[in-house]
């Protein structure tokens, strides 16, 4: 065998869940002595982690492949789309191997198979935290797999399969791991957070010698003994949030709640089969807002669902205005193959959806613009991001990373990306803050 260990490429496509899949492969291969390539050249085979909840991003994960296939010409695919190898193998017969999402060991076969292991795997090659594709300073921490949800818009139970809920202790000694390392913001991800340790009945399980309780609540609790923001998303309104916002209220955990709520009409969200009491929602919200003032919620919708009418579009901007949502996305109805909602009645054209969309982020521009005005003159904790010859960028306990905004601190400091540092608000636009510092804290 060559003194040289192979060198492995890897493409990581797709959302926050795959990120940690792709971290969780690539800290395998280099505990078994593989090295990473960060070029096609150099690379010996590549990985390809893919996407396939949308069509847009099937596309993209195939032609992501395509371009490897043809910069390299070896390529193992492993992700979502990896459920339909039929699809794949037709658009690329190529690749040597196709797995299916969270398949670790089935992909390390198929890279064994090509490139032999350079030795047996040692744990000690590896910092204890692993392989991290996220900054130093920030990481995703994934608690779950699957989802037992039925939304007749989404196939990710078709692809990832039920939940499984990973052991509380397990989570907690990974967080530990990955704070001791220089981690100073976990990201608590899964495809539904809130129905995390249903699977496992809340069965506890134990973390420094003491028993934690398998359930979102408790877990949470947990997470913010430790030194770091602790940031929650994918948290459906299930009744048991309401018991999250006393931890927000008292510290342990960031003020942030990201909840996917996707419309605002009662019928098109039974037609989702989504929960459907739209007066709930602001009821909570409202008493959470009481709870926890410096509360902020992001939440995600659907615009152009087959079905809806201008009526409940317009009913839809009402909830918006009324429940004065932080950060909001908004996506044009997408057909994914194999959902449920293809086959239902009265299709919203493509001009429609996207003449929607637009409104919807028109309405939800100026709440976002309005909210973030009333921060001015306040004082905020910020996360340094990036430090620049003459600008800082942070974030603040209201800005999750890459979805949300920034905070921008104008001029020269002495600063590094994970201080924490405390500012005066002094400018707002749409989506961002602008401020001075008032003190530096890096502990």
């Amino acid at each position: 065998m060559s003194d040289t260990p192979p060198h492995i490429g890897f493409v990581s496509l797709g959302c926050p869940k795959n990120l940690v899949d792709s971290e969780r492969i690539l800290s395998r291969l280099r505990a078994e002595g593989y090295e990473l390539s960060a070029t096609y050249e150099g690379a010996d085979l590549v990985v390809v982690n893919t996407c396939g909840f949308i069509d847009a991003a099937v596309e993209e994960s195939l032609d992501a492949i395509g371009e490897a296939l043809q910069e390299n010409g070896r390529v193992i695919v492993t992700g979502c789309l990896g459920v339909d190898e039929v699809r794949i193998r037709e658009a690329h017969p190529q690749v040597l191997s196709v797995t299916g999402p969270h398949a670790y060991e089935a992909v390390m076969e198929a890279v064994h198979a090509q490139l032999p292991a350079p030795h047996d795997p040692f744990t000690s090659l590896l910092p204890p935290e692993g392989i991290k594709l996220t900054p130093r300073h920030f990481a995703y921490l994934k608690i779950s797999e699957g989802c037992n949800h039925s939304c007749s818009f989404c196939i990710i139970p078709d692809l990832r399969g039920p939940l499984v809920s990973r052991p509380t202790g397990e989570v907690m000694q990974e967080a530990e791991r990955l704070v001791e390392s220089g981690v100073r913001e976990l990201l608590v991800v899964s495809q539904d957070t809130s129905a995390y340790g249903v699977d496992l009945k809340y069965r506890p399980d134990f973390w420094q010698g003491r028993p934690v309780q398998t359930r979102i609540r408790e877990l949470a609790a947990a997470l913010g003994e430790l030194p770091a923001w602790i940031r929650l998303h994918y948290v459906y309104p299930y009744p048991h949030v309401d018991d999250l916002i006393p931890l927000m209220a008292e510290g342990l955990i960031l003020p942030y709640l990201d909840m996917p709520l996707q419309h605002g009409n009662q019928r098109v969200l039974q037609s989702m089969k989504r929960p459907a009491a739209t007066e709930k929602v602001l009821s909570r919200i409202a008493h959470w807002r009481i709870q926890c003032p410096e509360l902020t919620l992001r939440s995600t919708f659907i615009v152009g669902f087959p079905g809806e009418t201008e009526t409940e579009f317009e009913e839809l901007l009402d909830f918006l205005r009324e429940a004065q949502l932080d950060r909001v996305g908004c996506f044009a109805y997408s057909p994914v193959e194999g959902a449920q909602a293809n086959v239902l009645p009265d299709a919203v054209p493509d001009e429609v959806r996207e003449e929607r969309r637009a409104r919807f982020m028109q309405v939800q521009t100026e709440i976002s613009r309005q909210r973030l005005q009333a921060k001015i003159g306040s004082e905020a904790i910020v996360l340094v991001d990036e430090v620049k010859e003459k600008q800082v960028v942070a974030r603040s306990s209201a800005d999750a990373p890459e979805i949300d905004g920034r905070v921008f601190i104008p001029g020269a400091w002495e600063l590094e990306p994970g201080d924490f540092v405390r500012v005066r608000i002094t400018g707002a636009t749409a989506h961002d803050l602008q401020a001075e510092p008032l003190e530096a804290d890096e502990d």
